[in-house]
Formats: structure tokens, sequence, C-alpha cells
């Protein structure tokens, strides 16, 4: 026995030494075996499929299973954040359930949430619509009722540098005569009522005008407040316009450059009587609407809650299978497809541990044939592998980030558990910071046991320590130069 093998272990400061292994993995038992050795997480394996594309692999179908139950995850989180529903940070316990079952929970939960989100839209798009149609009411009817006490309308005064050119004698009969809104229905002249956003009343009215050539009376109202455009849904600024023209074919053109420009259009009657009647069964409509919207909102809120409650663990839950089909699609079946070929590397000490893995896999399935697990000969050059624990863990994240070291080589995060906290307190250089730094962490300390069984973030945890270390060391250098006792030095010489 050599003088090196008599040494006692080094795990932190040399990487572990590694075999490689074959195993050979029955069908049936192959999904649960995969997920227990992914549990323990000392083997690696070697994707022996690097030929085929991941279309092509053994396994894809379940794949694919699992990324649509991943995009349905995704819409139910979105559909949480967008309600400002607060989802469960402890998720209630349920009994596990399979893949087939959660597969078939999430359609169910992502049709209903579809249906109410379908229907959601249709009420508000029209319930702005019937907002819309109350101020276009409420603005057309003022503008009919103030041309109703005139006997004799004053011409409208049009932009000269936009008009005057195209001003033509012979095509401005409304114009020339004056728009009398009281007339009957036999004078000819007509109207055309709805709302238009602010920015485009302009350019609306200048088509207008062009397309009718002058023969037509615009008259706008500034809506007041911001309207919900029943379309896209945003706040916008419109404007309430009525327009008075003669014909049909001025009709055809006008609701047509109506349409092209997005405007909404409203029947307004002439009539006062009816207004107010069309008034008041559109404020009764919208009263009911609300009701209606609120009731809809709340219980879709009920439903968010509830898949909420439960949308951590069945994200994890698909994570896992996702990422163990990931891994059986790096096998091979032999030659009589009832087993699953794999190859990989793993730490020696943890040969055993393995074993009882897969005896233990081979138990829960129920199979009648054991797995098999045997080293090879290979010519590879071996992964790097260091065994950590809670407290330096955090550091060989950090020196990972970087690069990894390679095999058998020294690890250089043994020496940033003193480098890091002290460039961290380098930082601050005030016993202030480093003392709040140190309470916090203490806490956290305090409290690790009720923080680990929350959502709380993977890449958090170690960091305590890393804060910790941090905050002594800024809190010490300041505690002993308080505590420096000065020492005389008497430099004459003896002779």
């Amino acid at each position: 026995m050599g003088v090196f093998d008599r040494l006692p272990p080094m795990d932190h400061l040399r990487s572990e030494k590694m075999c490689f292994v074959q195993l050979i993995i029955p069908a049936e038992s192959a999904r649960l075996a995969v997920t227990y050795l992914g549990e323990l997480g000392l083997l690696q394996f070697k994707d022996l499929n690097e030929d085929k594309s991941p279309f092509q692999r053994i396994f894809v179908n379940q794949v694919k299973r699992c990324s649509e139950m991943s995009r349905k995850l995704r819409f139910f989180n979105d559909q949480i954040n967008k309600a400002c529903v607060k989802s469960s940070v402890r998720p209630a316990m349920q009994p596990d359930i399979d893949l087939e079952e959660l597969e078939a929970k999430l359609r169910e939960h992502e049709n209903d949430l579809l249906e109410m989100n379908t229907n959601s839209e249709k009420l508000l798009q029209t319930y702005n619509e019937l907002l819309e149609f109350k101020m276009v009411l409420s603005k057309a009817g003022g503008i009919l009722a103030s041309s109703h006490n005139h006997a004799a309308p004053a011409e409208r005064e049009l932009d000269e540098h936009i008009y005057d050119k195209e001003m033509d004698d012979g095509n401005s009969y409304l114009l020339e005569q004056g728009v009398h809104l009281g007339a009957s229905e036999n004078s000819g002249v007509k109207f055309v009522s709805g709302i238009i956003l602010k920015s485009k009343a302009m350019a609306f009215e200048r088509m207008l005008f062009r397309a009718t050539r002058g023969n037509m009376f615009f008259n706008q109202a500034p809506a007041g407040e911001p309207v919900t455009d029943p379309i896209s849904g945003e706040e916008v600024e419109k404007t309430v316009f009525v327009v008075f023209f003669s014909g049909d074919q001025a009709k055809a053109k006008i609701l047509k450059i109506c349409g092209s420009f997005g405007a909404s259009c409203y029947p307004v009657p002439e009539e006062m009587v009816k207004q107010r009647q069309i008034f008041r069964e559109v404020s009764a409509r919208l009263a009911d609407l609300e009701a209606t919207l609120d009731a809809g909102i709340q219980h879709r809120n009920k439903a968010l809650e509830s898949v909420g409650s439960q949308l951590w663990r069945w994200t994890i839950m698909v994570k896992k299978e996702k990422a163990v089909y990931d891994t059986l699609n790096m096998l091979n079946f032999d030659v009589t497809k009832k087993c699953l070929v794999g190859e990989g590397w793993c730490p020696i000490f943890a040969k055993s541990q393995i074993k009882d893995v897969l005896q233990r896999a081979t138990l829960h399935s129920n199979s009648q044939v054991g797995i098999i697990f045997h080293e090879m000969d290979t010519i590879d050059s071996p992964p790097t592998y260091f065994r950590t624990d809670k407290f330096t863990n955090a550091f060989q994240e950090i020196v990972d980030a970087y690069g990894i070291a390679r095999y058998e080589e020294a690890n250089p995060a043994v020496y940033s558990v003193i480098t890091f906290p002290f460039l961290f307190a380098v930082m601050f250089g005030d016993w202030g910071h480093g003392i709040c730094l140190l309470l916090g962490a203490c806490v956290l300390i305090l409290r690790e046991k009720k923080l680990s069984s929350q959502r709380m973030n993977v890449e958090r945890k170690p960091a305590v320590m890393h804060i910790l270390l941090g905050s002594l060391k800024s809190v010490i250098p300041i505690l002993l130069e308080w505590t420096q006792v000065g020492v005389e030095v008497d430099l004459s010489y003896p002779f």
C-alpha cells in the first residue's frame, strides 16, 4: 500500500473517483428505476442515441405530452398573475396521481378557463359597446336637441385651406340651404351618428367632405372621459360625431368611410321621447351586464384559486416526468425489445446506494426480472464530481459558474469559503451594514425548517451561509480594532 493511499480521504479538496457502469433494465421497471436514480442524483447517463433526432427516439410521445402539460401550467400561471389571485405557498396535501389522470385534469381546467374567458370577453365587449351607445345617445341627442331649438341653424365654418380648393358650387346644397334638423323625412336630410378615436376625427371629417364633395354637415362633441374600446380593450379618448347628408349614395359612402376609420355607428332617433326610452333601456342592460360580469369574475377567481393551490405541485410533477422520459430517450432497447440498456458514470462510493435504489425499483414495479448493474472499462474521460454539503454547496456553485475542474483536480471551492466572504465584506467596509446582514442571516437560519417547506428558490437557500460569513467578516475587523491593546516597544539598544 502506498503512502498516499494511507492518507485520510479528501472529500472536498479533490473530485471523487468515478467508474463507468452499464444497466440492463426491464421495460416494466425502467421508468421507476430512472425516477429513483434521479432522486438519488449520483448517476450520470450517457446518451446512446446521439445520432438520432428528438423525434426519432423511443419516448418522444411522452415528452410531447409533458411539454403540452407544461404549456397548460404556464397558461394557468399567466391567468393567475393577470387576475391578481394569490396562489397557495404551501399546497394542500393530496394523494399522488399518475400522469394520465393529471393530463385529464389539466385538460378539463384549461377548457373551463378558456370557456369562461371567451364568455367574459363577449360580455365585456357588449358592455363596452353599450357604454359607447349610451355616450352617443347623450352627446348626439344634445346636438339634435340644440338644433331643434333653432329655426334656421347656422352654417358650419369649414377650414379654408382644406375646403376652398375642393368646394363646388353645384355640390354644396346642404351648406347653402342650411340643415334644419327638425325637418320631416320628406326633406331628404338624414344623419349618421357614432363614435371615433379623437386622433382620427380631423382626418375623418376631411375624408367625408371630399367623398361627398362638400354635400354633408359634420358635428362632433368630445366624449369627455376615456372610453374602453370594445375591440382592443384599451382605454382611449374618443369623439362623438353626427354627419348629416342627403341621398342613399352619400349614406353608402359615409358608412364605408366609417368602417375604414374604425368608427362605431349607433342608431339615434330624432324624437326626444324615443331617445329617453332607448337611454333607459341601455342603462338597464348595462346594470344587468355589470352584475353578470361581477358574478363571472368571482366564479373565475374561485376556479383559479383551486388551480393555484396545486399549481406548484403539478409543475414539479410534470418537470420530473419530462426529465425521466428525456433520460429514458438516452437508453437503447436490447435485441429482444424487452429490456433497456443504459450506460453512465457514478462515484465509486455510490455503487451500493445505486444497487439499493435499483432493487427498490424492481420491488415496487412488481417485475419478475431484476436490474443488472455492473462496471465496464472505457477510454472516455470521466466527469468531475465534488461531494458538497449544505455549507459548501453555495461556494461550489459559484466556482462552477466560472468553470468546472478536470477529473481528480484540486477543488478551488474549498479556498473560496474564505476568499469569497472576505471580498464580500470588502464591499461594505463598515460594521453597520455587516450587523444588518448578520441579523438577517441569523433569522433565515433560525427559520430554516419553515422556509425549506415553502416555495423558496433553490439558489437562495445555500446563499444564506455566504451572507452569514460575509457579515461576520465585515463586523469582526471593527471589533478587533475596538478591542486592540496598544503595546509600547523600546527600540533603544541595551549597550
